[in-house]
């Protein structure tokens, strides 16, 4: 039984392509674009809800001192435990301080820890991984080995260790939480630097003479950047429950200064005791759970939309 005929690509015998070769050659043509073009899936309304939370909880944070709100600290020792009513929308605790008040301006404290640690992490991290993944050689095998050996520490214990000793300021907690984010975040950028130090478009401008530094800033840290914001993100919501953490266990900013930690710490008593104010038990908890699952829920998202495969590139 004779097989069927197969159409063979290539010129004919006067050396120009036949009419069934240029066919194959032309579907192969627009099949591969229409993959290179394929579109990016849409980020969603749910990501787009996210992301609002997230700005109108920096916003309020921001605003906090132009809201028409109640001093944080203020003791009014005649509505203590109040509930929900018109001048204390969240009821007040067992001072007689507004939670809502307290609640958005311990929002402050969470944003500043959470985005200044991995600030500084890039910085200590960020810039040292993409020399190191482009560079490689002698660069690359001491800083990498320098990640190794600061990763052998526990991160949280020697956190609270240092905190412990040192103090409780603000910026001392904000230091230090970024030094020991700064090895995760030269691992991963020096791993997104890796896969890209390689590649066509970076030989090119390299054969071109174009110096190191301008490789880096134009052709490479484009390319790493959405795996860099998403990662940041998620970052930042898993600062915010360390912090959480050192405030639960009385080492984070000292009191009266409002911060979600802080009110967690403060409603221990109504948890284990007979009297339970919900108001002070939840609304911390609420406000910092919404606030880290959008940040985690946009963030992945984000590595989910910008996730470039070879096929695209």
């Amino acid at each position: 039984m004779a097989e069927p005929a197969v159409p063979v690509v290539g010129p004919g015998r006067d050396g120009t392509l036949s009419a069934t070769g240029a066919e194959a050659i032309a579907g192969a043509a627009a099949a591969a674009l229409t993959e290179v073009t394929a579109p990016r899936r849409r980020l969603g309304w749910f990501f787009w809800v996210c992301l609002g939370w997230i700005a109108v909880v920096i916003l309020l944070a921001v605003l906090a001192n132009v809201l028409p709100l109640p001093n944080p600290n203020y003791q009014n020792y005649s509505a203590i435990n109040a509930g929900p009513s018109g001048a204390h929308l969240l009821g007040t605790d067992d001072l007689g301080r507004d939670i809502l008040s307290r609640v958005i301006y311990g929002s402050r404290v969470s944003i500043i820890v959470g985005f200044g640690a991995i600030a500084i992490g890039l910085l200590l991290g960020g810039l040292p991984g993409m020399v190191a993944g482009y560079r490689r050689g002698t660069v690359d095998t001491v800083v990498n080995a320098a990640s190794y050996v600061l990763l052998a520490f526990p991160a949280l214990v020697a956190v609270i260790a240092i905190v412990t000793f040192w103090g409780h300021a603000l910026w001392k907690i904000v230091l230090i939480i970024g030094i020991a984010t700064a090895p995760l975040l030269f691992r991963l950028i020096r791993a997104a630097t890796l896969s890209y130090a390689n590649r066509d478009f970076v030989t090119a401008a390299r054969t071109l003479g174009a110096r190191d530094r301008r490789i880096l800033a134009r052709e490479i840290l484009p390319n790493i950047l959405p795996a860099i914001v998403s990662f940041s993100l998620i970052g930042v919501a898993t600062v915010i429950v360390l912090e959480g953490t050192l405030a639960f266990l009385g080492l984070s900013v000292p009191g009266p200064t409002p911060s979600w930690g802080n009110m967690l710490n403060e409603s221990r008593s109504y948890i284990t005791g007979s009297q339970i104010n919900l108001s002070l038990v939840l609304s911390p908890a609420v406000s910092m759970f919404s606030f880290l699952l959008a940040l985690n829920l946009v963030g992945d998202r984000l590595r989910q939309h910008f996730d470039v495969t070879e096929v695209r590139l």
